[in-house]
């Protein structure tokens, strides 16, 4: 297989490193990703400025750094830096979870999105964790899940976002659930601060607010020390709710 890694955390992050080490066996690996963090920057794409790249070397893999987003990285290497299109695109490993809500910002989604787009299956997984992983269960999870898609194949316009439990040994792991995406979200506060000419800024932080939700949801399966698994699609029109609109009365025909 020719598979494309990214990641929003950066070349140099360490999960990336940890992905690389989990498929480095599996077939040929590219490796594009921002040359910097791009957390929570969900499907950006940079219109405004050039995107500058430049060669990353880190004495294990060699890859391309973006002056660009995670989305950004996907087009590039699509379009003009790989010689041959990529079977499978992962992104990850993520520090913190993308549960949720937190699927629309994130920038680990967003580039598996953008090779769905362009027809090719897309993986994003994320490690419940910022600090302290265990990148351990994560890696051997995906290594058997990119082998089990280069025997049988992946479904068409369908990303897989996977999220793993950051646990001490990976026999922690009690196993692996399909679920749904929940409704849980950041409750944000802002401190407000002042810089040294006198302007006021502020400063965002925030605390995840984890719903009762049912079994079936990302953050109760991983919460009970499940892998998750979540099929995600990307036609997002409200088919259920059609009537709900017409009841509106805003339509009519010439």
């Amino acid at each position: 297989m020719n598979i494309l890694l990214v990641n929003d955390d950066g070349i140099s992050a360490p999960g990336l490193q940890a992905l690389y080490d989990a498929v480095k066996d599996l077939g040929k690996i590219s490796v594009v990703a921002p040359d910097g963090e791009r957390s929570a920057i969900s499907h950006g794409i940079t219109l405004d400025k050039p995107i500058p790249v430049r060669k990353y070397r880190n004495g294990t893999y060699e890859g391309v750094a973006v002056k660009g987003t995670p989305a950004d990285c996907v087009k590039l290497a699509l379009s003009e830096l790989l010689g041959a299109k990529p079977d499978l695109v992962i992104s990850g490993i993520n520090l913190g979870c993308n549960t949720g809500l937190n699927v629309i910002y994130s920038g680990t989604v967003g580039a598996a999105a953008e090779a769905v787009f362009h027809g090719i299956p897309g993986i994003a997984v994320s490690l419940t964790t910022y600090t302290d992983p265990n990148w351990e269960p994560a890696a051997r999870f995906i290594h058997d899940t990119v082998k089990q898609i280069g025997r049988k194949g992946f479904p068409e316009n369908l990303l897989l976002n996977i999220n793993v439990p950051n646990v001490d040994s990976a026999q922690d792991i009690r196993g692996v659930k399909i679920t749904e995406q929940g409704m849980a979200q950041w409750q944000e506060t802002f401190d407000k601060r002042t810089d040294p000419k006198g302007r006021t800024y502020y400063w965002m932080s925030g605390v995840k607010k984890i719903k009762a939700e049912s079994q079936t949801t990302d953050d109760t399966v991983l919460k009970n020390h499940y892998i998750s698994v979540t099929p995600v699609q990307f036609n997002l029109t409200a088919y259920d709710r059609s009537k709900d609109v017409h009841e509106l009365g805003l339509f009519y025909q010439k």
